[in-house]
């Protein structure tokens, strides 16, 4: 009897490590507003306007080390032959690629070994694991959070 209440009080006990979940706005510090998105259309029109006129978006850096489930499109940048194993999450189908990208804040650089079946990267995903306040420089974006992703899966 004594094993079984001690058992208990170690499940009871134990922390939860179930991911938070958040949503694109929690990256994005309070009073800090982002740029309207403009159309691609609006640069072919205005080529004198810089297409990355906020690279220096603000993070909030309490996020750093969270576990986080965040849903999200995404901007594929590595992979084999069947999987998509590094990429950029978006909050909207076509950014960084149809459109210039969002702030540094809105995007996230995910890394996940296990890799992501390609006909799954053409649908909204939900990506879960632990995000890191870390700017990136890329060819496609500025990044202002990267994540090791734990898992991925079809948002429903």
């Amino acid at each position: 009897m004594k094993q079984l209440l001690a058992l208990m009080f170690l499940v009871v006990a134990m922390p939860t490590f179930a991911a938070e979940k958040i949503g694109w706005k929690d990256l994005i510090p309070e009073g800090f507003t982002p740029p309207p998105v403009k159309p691609q259309s609006y640069y072919d029109a205005n080529p004198e306007e810089d297409k990355q006129t906020n690279l220096d978006a603000p993070v909030v850096e309490s996020l750093d080390g969270k576990n986080v489930r965040i849903p999200g499109y995404v901007v594929q940048l590595e992979g084999d032959a069947d999987n998509v194993t590094e990429f950029l999450l978006v909050p909207y189908f076509g950014a960084c690629i149809h459109v210039p990208p969002p702030p540094p804040n809105q995007i996230i650089h995910v890394e996940y070994e296990e890799g992501v079946p390609y006909e799954n990267t053409y649908d909204a995903v939900w990506i879960e694991g632990t995000i890191k306040v870390e700017r990136k420089e890329g060819d496609l974006a500025v990044v202002g959070y990267t994540m090791d992703a734990d898992s991925v899966e079809v948002y429903q």
